[in-house]
């Protein structure tokens, strides 16, 4: 079976049933870091393959088990919490009867915010922390100069917001402060 690698702009419908079940499996593991985010919301759940294998000290005619790959992408080389994260689908599978899995971590393409979903999105305010605003320059930084734009704070929706630090509790995020009802908040930087 080949690597089912899904754009985040496609349906994960469009799996085999054994791979839709592993995408399942797979999409209910966590951020460590932002736990009301799911790899899927965050977008880091890159593909999934499923293949059957041998079972350990048989050989030929012997019974076979399920194995899976499972590719995701740091949000940042480097990331910490990727180790977690490839504990967790171990976890989560090994649970499901899977007799193998590994955890493939891919750097290109380079994980951007345009991969989250708008319920990821979403989930990130409800949490209380302030989404990515607009699109990443994945092109490059060519063309028309960016501009900051304000963002909304999580607790009151004001735009009367100044970032404190460039890195807050984790390197993907910005520490700003809300001048209106005066509460720090994380902003998760466009990437």
């Amino acid at each position: 079976m080949s690597m089912t690698t899904l754009p985040r702009t496609a349906s994960v419908t469009q799996l085999e049933p054994e791979e839709q079940r592993a995408w399942d499996i797979a999409s209910t593991v966590c951020d460590p870091e932002i736990p009301v985010l799911t790899i899927e919301d965050l977008g880091i759940l890159r593909g999934v393959r499923v293949f059957p294998t041998q079972a350990a000290g048989q050989h030929d005619g012997g019974a076979s088990s399920t194995a899976v790959e499972v590719t995701i992408t740091p949000t940042y080389s480097g990331c910490p919490a990727m180790d977690a994260i490839g504990d967790d689908l171990r976890t989560a599978f090994v649970k499901e009867g899977y007799a193998s899995v590994h955890v493939n971590l891919v750097l290109s393409p380079a994980w951007t915010t345009d991969w989250m979903t708008e319920s990821g999105k979403a989930k990130l305010e409800e949490y209380g922390i302030a989404p990515p605003s607009g699109m990443a320059a994945a092109g490059g930084h060519s063309g028309p100069v960016r501009l900051s734009l304000a963002v909304k704070c999580p607790q009151c929706n004001s735009l009367n917001t100044k970032e404190l630090t460039r890195f807050g509790s984790t390197s993907c995020k910005a520490l700003f402060v809300c001048q209106d009802c005066k509460e720090p908040f994380d902003y998760f930087k466009v990437l």
